[in-house]
């Protein structure tokens, strides 16, 4: 308040003086709006919550679907991109994500309107691996020098995570590229752990697999690529996943034989349940 108006006050003994709450008003109008853009909670504007993607998950007949199960990954992962773009301050962009998950949630038939061009696919997935890191060379560098034995993966200190496998290359014991792990599967009721390994090459869209009992599996020192304990001639006898709804799992028959091949080509596996340290007992027939 100026002089003038509490020297004008004082005299006419008139309060408030005459234009102060003009004056007043000017002044407090954007003092508070910048209060009240300071107390807005930082990142408000987009609320993954919204998206309501498990209840969906919960109570739609078709994301509950086990053939939708992709869709329910995929929209677990765009959920979780939309919350890093919520991190980074982008609303807009996170807004849009959210509203493409709805339109997923709403409609999950239009998963399956993406194209199947394998060219294509294999640009884009390979788009998504570090320069430095792909692998998938035709022959190893097991004969480089430094190159450190091989290790059993019953024998890994600290233990094996399924995602340190999952992408990685899978090579024979002669050091060839054979593909890349597409899923492990764990045993249950005495039975093996296996890992289902793409057949066609490292990062090839192609659906063929072949399933192997990780007791016939050694990884390097590096943890990053995996070896079968057959050769890349012997793997050609080893027989494709019969389908890919994994019905196999059922099927004894079909395991026992696609066992057997293994156990043919490699009689000394190492098994999962010795103490570290202990070797097999291999018995001279």
């Amino acid at each position: 308040m100026t002089g003038a108006c509490l020297r004008h006050a004082r005299l006419s003994k008139e309060w408030p003086p005459r234009g102060f709450s003009m004056r007043l008003v000017w002044i407090a109008a954007p003092v508070a709006l910048l209060i009240g853009l300071c107390v807005q909670p930082a990142f408000a504007v987009c609320n993954i919550s919204d998206a309501k993607l498990e209840e969906a998950v919960l109570k739609s007949p078709e994301l509950r679907n086990p053939e939708n199960r992709y869709l329910v990954r995929d929209l677990r992962t765009l959920r979780n991109a939309a919350f890093l773009l919520w991190s980074y301050g982008l609303q807009d962009d996170c807004e849009r994500l959210l509203a493409n998950i709805r339109q997923l949630i709403a409609a999950p038939s239009m998963a399956k309107l993406g194209g199947n061009d394998e060219d294509l696919a294999d640009e884009q997935v390979a788009a998504e691996e570090p320069q430095q890191a792909q692998g998938g060379e035709v022959q190893g560098k097991r004969n480089t020098p430094g190159a450190g034995p091989l290790i059993n993966l019953d024998e890994l200190e600290p233990g094996l995570r399924v995602d340190e496998m999952v992408g990685a290359e899978v090579r024979s014991s002669d050091d060839k590229i054979v593909g890349e792990v597409r899923n492990i599967v764990l045993g249950t009721k005495n039975r093996f752990d296996y890992a289902v390994i793409a057949s066609g090459g490292f990062f090839i869209a192609g659906k063929d697999s072949i399933i192997v009992p990780l007791r016939y599996m050694q990884v390097n020192q590096e943890r990053n690529s995996y070896y079968l304990r057959i050769s890349s001639t012997d793997v050609k006898a080893v027989p494709l996943m019969p389908d890919h709804e994994y019905l196999w799992l059922a099927d004894e028959a079909w395991r026992a034989k696609n066992d057997a091949i293994f156990e043919k080509l490699d009689s000394h596996p190492v098994p999962f349940d010795l103490q570290a340290g202990q070797q097999p007992t291999i018995k001279v027939q």
